[in-house]
């Protein structure tokens, strides 16, 4: 398993591509750039999941669904959004199949084209907003507060699983407010979801801040995000959330009657994660043996393996299991009891290290007499004999202990891969030899950002909410700056 998984430091996009199919969360389907997500990858996006969503309700959230295909006429209302999306479109244009006449097999039936063709969705904000129009009249409707899960699809060139593919699943939430001040708070609180989300459960640091004008959704004001490094030192956007103005209630002419009876257009934002963060939760902590997954969102956060040589040996350690395997679960504890007999104890180690379950118990008739267990960590790969007596405290605290761990260890990788310079050279250095975020001024103009990113590759992935104000010169051109932001090179 993991002896034939190539190493990081040989090969680092090489050993996520294999790490991904090996411990069975993804591979590639039949249709270009899509994937099929497995049972084991898919429990843990449902995990993450359900822990999104409670937070989502806890905030006032609800959930809805809208369709999968957008006329291409709304696409046509908001002109900025068409652009962003327009080469990234897969389009429907009949809604019928034929025999070929020559047996040859099916064909699209030339008499069944659409009088409008069909966008499949790349983002839902025009479908939205069309359906808003019907829904609101005054501000007693406002809030309107929805999100939705949903599959949408940008046909991509380039793929590679969960980060990059044609298809992919993902939430996006859309907003509607009576005041700017309502919506930016909306797109804040949102932004801040994310962070929480990715550091409490996916114990991964993310930097807080907003992107500049080029890199901004299209059809945004304002595009806010968090921003995570992954261990090769480059930067993976891990979530956004977007200040839409009163652009997209402009273009579909939704408005409401406020307060003081005058009709006005509503404010809006739209945010959302997707099934990258199974990407990022991936490469912020998985090693060379395979996956290391955080206690918060692994499937199984326990496994129990016997050791035995006759039935009667399993037999007995399986009565002591099972009530070790009630008492965990009673705290709410994943747990799985490997009992099968057709593979040996040290297969199964390996399989559950590859797969990155938090804890391993090994049970033997020893144990059994001497009223012990070993317990393995996957993060630290120490093992450790306790007492039975002793292991639901033990397992409840160690989990507590391996959440934390990682995010520090994670943290500490972040904060010692963030450097500050102030010139082109130093710059280009530490692309080069360190990489990571490099934090340098810059003048503030698309035109000293796009050269930039021609010269070195690297791209301004935020400029941090909590940026000081600080006096300096562009690293390029040696123009006055007001501060520095974040470059890197990025997934």
């Amino acid at each position: 398993m993991s002896k034939n998984l190539t190493k990081r430091e040989t090969d680092y996009s090489k050993w996520y591509n294999e790490l991904v199919v090996k411990a069975d969360l993804a591979e590639n389907s039949g249709v270009r750039g899509c994937m099929v997500i497995k049972p084991y990858g898919f429990a843990i996006w449902e995990k993450m999941q359900a822990e999104l969503d409670r937070m989502f309700k806890e905030t006032g959230h609800q959930n809805a669904y809208f369709p999968l295909f957008i006329p291409k006429s709304y696409l046509s209302k908001e002109a900025a959004h068409v652009e962003g999306f327009a080469k990234e479109c897969a389009v429907v244009t009949h809604y019928r199949l034929k025999n070929a006449e020559d047996g040859s097999g099916v064909i699209v039936d030339p008499e069944a084209k659409l009088e409008e063709e069909l966008i499949v969705r790349p983002t839902s904000e025009t479908i939205i907003w069309d359906t808003y129009r019907k829904w609101i009249e005054s501000y007693r409707d406002l809030p309107l507060l929805i999100n939705q899960w949903a599959n949408v699809v940008r046909w991509e060139m380039r793929t590679r699983l969960f980060l990059r593919t044609a298809e992919f699943l993902w939430q996006e939430g859309h907003t509607a407010h009576a005041t700017e001040k309502e919506a930016v708070e909306e797109a804040e609180l949102i932004l801040d979801i994310y962070a929480e989300f990715a550091e409490k459960f996916m114990a991964m640091p993310v930097i807080k801040g907003l992107k500049t004008e080029s890199e901004r959704f299209a059809g945004a004001v304002e595009t806010y995000c968090i921003e995570g490094l992954m261990q090769d030192g480059k930067a993976l956007q891990a979530g956004t959330s977007h200040f839409l103005g009163q652009n997209f209630a402009k273009a579909f002419d939704v408005k409401f009657t406020s307060k003081e009876g005058k009709l006005e257009h509503v404010w809006a934002t739209s945010w959302g994660v997707s099934t990258r963060l199974m990407g990022a939760l991936v490469m912020t902590h998985s090693d060379d043996l395979g996956l290391v997954l955080p206690p918060n969102l692994a499937p199984i956060q326990v496994v129990i393996v016997p050791i035995h040589r006759t039935d009667e040996q399993l037999d007995a350690i399986t009565d002591k299991v099972n009530e070790i395997v009630k008492e965990l679960r009673n705290k709410g504890i994943s747990v799985k009891y490997d009992n099968r007999t057709t593979y040996k104890p040290g297969w199964k180690f390996a399989e559950y290290e590859l797969k990155g379950v938090p804890l391993r118990i090994a049970m033997g008739p020893r144990d059994l007499e001497n009223g012990t267990l070993e317990i393995a960590r996957r993060d630290t790969l120490t093992k450790e004999s306790i007492s039975q007596i002793d292991v639901i405290d033990y397992v409840e605290k160690t989990l507590t202990d391996i959440q934390k761990s990682l995010f520090d260890k994670a943290f500490d990788f972040r904060e010692s891969h963030i450097t500050e310079v102030n010139t082109f050279e130093e710059f280009k250095e530490v692309l080069n030899t360190k990489t990571g975020f490099v934090s340098a001024h810059w003048d503030g103009t698309a035109e000293t950002e796009e050269r930039i990113k021609e010269l070195t590759k690297a791209t301004i992935r935020c400029i941090p909410l909590n940026n000081e104000v600080e006096e300096g010169k562009c690293i390029l051109t040696g123009n006055k700056s007001q501060q520095r932001v974040l470059f890197a090179k990025a997934y």
